[in-house]
């Protein structure tokens, strides 16, 4: 048998451990700058669509059939995002806690509010832009919730990235997509991270 001084055994070991605590800082360093996504290849792909469809659909009705209508784009792209933050900004302030309304009280709102925008050309045809606008709105969060891998109510999609928050609303359309790809690849972040 090989006998090492004390000294040499004892620096090998310092050596080792100090390996290992770079090694681990390095990878927690890795694992805090890497995006972390909440949603998988499923909810991703739907958010896409989903979203591709409710923009494209405007930007193809504005911008390749015409007349371009500047309204709904400043409702969509600045009001209705502007609204949305300065709520959550506001609540934050008054009540910093995570704000999570899941229930299905929350989801039916949600979908009531998009649709009230959305049909406004049936019921208040002088305001049928909003309709427009609303598909604006949710159709970039959509998209900016699928780039951001981001499993919350695309409502709250620019918002929460703006504020650098994760508050949550009742999510109709996603939330069964997302919940459905966790018990489908229980491995991935969606089981266990499943915001709508």
């Amino acid at each position: 048998m090989i006998k090492l001084p004390t000294f040499l055994a004892i620096a090998l070991a310092n050596r080792m451990r100090e390996t290992n605590r770079t090694s681990r800082d390095r990878l927690a360093d890795t694992q805090a700058t890497r995006p972390h996504r909440d949603i998988g290849p499923i909810g991703t792909v739907a958010r896409v669509i989903l979203g591709s469809i409710l923009f494209g659909s405007v930007f193809y009705g504005h911008i390749m059939k015409g007349p371009f209508m500047p309204l709904p784009w400043v409702i969509g792209l600045i009001i209705f995002p502007a609204i949305f933050i300065t709520w959550q900004y506001l609540r934050a302030r008054r009540n910093p806690a995570k704000l999570e309304a899941n229930g299905p009280i929350a989801t039916i709102i949600n979908v009531v509010i998009f649709l009230a925008f959305y049909f406004t050309y049936i019921y208040a045809p002088s305001i049928d832009f909003m309709s427009d606008a609303v598909l604006v709105f949710y159709g970039l969060s959509m998209l900016l919730a699928a780039l951001r891998g981001y499993a919350g109510c695309e409502s709250l999609a620019i918002s929460n990235w703006l504020l650098n928050r994760n508050d949550q609303l009742g999510c109709l359309v996603f939330g069964p997509v997302d919940y459905t790809e966790g018990k489908l690849f229980p491995g991935s972040n969606t089981v266990n991270k499943m915001k709508c």
